[in-house]
């Protein structure tokens, strides 16, 4: 068989595949020799091995039936193996044009067939090798059976290779040899000394996820081939690539690089990945880099660090960002948040809910109010709605808190109604409250334990809460109108199809979202717009409620556009029950509608 000569390219990127495994020249293996001696038993042959091809040699990882540990590669019936990563069968070395003059033969070898080692990229390392002293032919089931010995030692060469220090997707050092190899730095350069280490990350866990459910793992392991080649180029033979998470590596700026020309160099990199990487349209590759002192940072600190830069990077318009220390205790604080609400929720007293009246703009009445959730930490203090719901609303902890709100307000509303105040009681409802199977069920349990009809509840949903899975919470809120609760689209005019929402949720009121409504006075532009609101909610049968009313000259404004409520400063804040009772009686006699219960808890004139 004539010997083929592989591309340069080819042989370099094959050597470079062999030695990241680092193989070569290390001692013997039990489990590599108990394969070969599994092949000169299935054979019956004397000699065997595990070759592996070097850039001028043929070393042996392991061997059966000879002496030395390597022959020259030249003329070497493993090195065509290796060259044409296919299968090779000699019957007689010393008839053979190619072979006669060789060193086995020479040595009195006259029988080879070599099976390839090839990797999961394509390369051919060596082969696994029988040879004998007689001529012979090979079956097919012998063919066969050197092809599972060859591909048993590939297994064993990818096992050893993913323990320890190598990441086996990329073959690059991994994580924890980064962290060794962190810690002797101290040993070569100064201590105390300000270096620069990167992370490039090049997909959120969104991307990832969808592109694998889209076209499978194995664009995920292109999309790390191709970076990984990218960025050896990049950073060139004298520096170390470590690969430390599946979309993560990372590696030191040269000792004394500025800053800004670094993070320069980095931003020139990902301008040449988007023009050259087949992921570039699905996948938003960012880069944090954090600066550490030799010997005295903790490296799991700055793995953190450069983490958290690269996960910021994706909000602004530059992908390469510095870690910062005030973005990170922003960071900090919201993580802690979230960690201490679930504590918060089996707390008695850190939680509460507060009442915002709703008035009817056309008799001043209030007829129901809104129960906003207020969380009094017992070391931070008060903590903002505005700074913790939205966090909340993105963990599995929006479930259990909606059904906390509203298992406390239908109790405080049953009361309100015991007492003779027939108010209606909204509840905000997030997303992920929408795409529960059994919430309409959980609702209408709520209703019935505290004896209230399903028209004194309202639910209020913002836009954004139906982007995700529309279809099951469009199913969610026809369960939940069929069965007579009250639905309310919130913050309208903030989402991004609302039109399409107002024809299509089954609401009866819509809430006009409070920016539209500040200022309302002086803006020409604001009251065009409340004004058109109102009349095509009011066309498609929806009550209007204008949030955020500070004024009267803004109430009078709503009331003269025909809107149907409002809430707002000027008529109260949010407040406890028990303010709320006394602010109610203040304003108005309400009209009772009384039960056969004790004495009235409120004392209304």
């Amino acid at each position: 068989m004539p010997h083929r000569q592989p591309s340069a390219q080819y042989e370099t990127e094959r050597l470079d595949a062999l030695r990241k495994l680092e193989l070569l020249d290390t001692p013997p293996s039990e489990a590599f020799d108990r394969i070969t001696r599994m092949a000169a038993q299935l054979f019956k042959l004397p000699v065997a091995a595990v070759s592996l091809t070097d850039a001028d040699r043929q070393w042996f990882k392991a061997r059966v039936g000879v002496e030395h540990t390597s022959i020259p590669r030249e003329l070497a019936p493993c090195a065509n193996v290796a060259d044409s990563c296919r299968m090779l069968v000699v019957p007689d070395l010393q008839a053979d044009a190619c072979y006669r003059d060789s060193n086995l033969a020479r040595t009195g070898v006259r029988f080879y067939a070599g099976a390839p080692l090839m990797t999961r990229d394509g390369y051919c390392l060596g082969a696994m090798c029988v040879l004998g002293q007689e001529p012979r032919d090979i079956t097919e089931a012998e063919r066969a059976g050197l092809m599972d010995l060859a591909a048993m030692v590939m297994a064993q060469i990818e096992l050893q290779h993913a323990i320890g220090r190598i990441e086996p997707s990329s073959g690059m050092p991994n994580r924890s040899q980064f962290i060794e190899d962190m810690s002797d730095l101290a040993n070569e350069r100064p201590r105390g000394e300000v270096r620069l280490a990167a992370m490039v990350n090049l997909a959120t866990p969104e991307q990832i996820s969808d592109a694998m459910r889209a076209m499978g793992t194995a664009y995920l392991d292109e999309v790390v081939e191709e970076a990984v080649r990218m960025l050896r180029a990049a950073l060139g033979p004298g520096r170390k690539l470590y690969h430390v998470a599946p979309t993560q590596f990372v590696f030191l700026a040269e000792p004394g690089a500025d800053v800004q020309r670094f993070c320069d160099w980095l931003g020139s990199w990902l301008d040449l990945r988007a023009d050259a990487m087949t992921a570039r349209f699905v996948t938003t590759p960012t880069i944090g880099v954090a600066p550490f002192r030799v010997g005295q940072s903790d490296t799991l600190e700055v793995l953190r660090d450069m983490h958290s830069a690269a996960h910021d990077a994706l909000d602004g318009s530059h992908r390469v960002r510095v870690f910062s220390a005030e973005q990170n205790a922003v960071f900090l604080r919201r993580f802690y948040l979230v960690n201490e609400f679930g504590a918060a929720l089996e707390s008695a007293d850190q939680l509460r809910l507060v009442f915002q009246p709703k008035i009817e703009l056309s008799t001043g009445r209030c007829l129901g109010a809104e129960a906003l959730l207020r969380w009094n930490h017992p070391v931070l203090g008060e903590v903002s709605p505005g700074e913790f719901f939205p966090l909340i609303e993105q963990t599995s902890l929006a479930r259990a808190t909606t059904r906390w709100v509203l298992a406390q307000a239908l109790q405080q509303l049953a009361a309100w109604r015991d007492a003779g105040l027939t108010l209606q009681m909204a509840v905000n409802v997030s997303a992920v409250n929408l795409t529960e199977t059994d919430f309409c069920a959980h609702v209408a349990g709520q209703l019935r334990r505290h004896g209230l009809p399903p028209e004194a509840l309202a639910l209020e949903i913002t836009e954004s809460a139906l982007m995700k899975n529309r279809a099951l919470a469009m199913k969610t809120l026809e369960n939940l109108s069929a069965a007579g609760v009250h639905l309310a689209i919130d913050d309208f005019g903030t989402g991004y199809s609302s039109l399409a929402y107002l024809q299509s949720v089954p609401a009866r009121v819509v809430k006009i979202d409070q920016s539209f409504v500040r200022d309302l006075d002086t803006d020409r532009h604001k009251r065009a717009l409340v004004s058109t609101v109102i009349k095509l909610s009011h066309d498609l049968g929806r009550r209007v409620v204008a949030e955020g009313v500070e004024t009267a000259a803004v109430a009078t404004l709503l009331l003269a556009e025909g809107c149907d409520q409002a809430q707002g400063y000027l008529y109260a804040r949010p407040m406890a029950p028990e303010d709320f009772e006394r602010w109610i009686c203040a304003k108005w006699t309400l009209p009772r509608e009384r039960k056969a219960v004790p004495p009235p808890v409120l004392a209304c004139a």
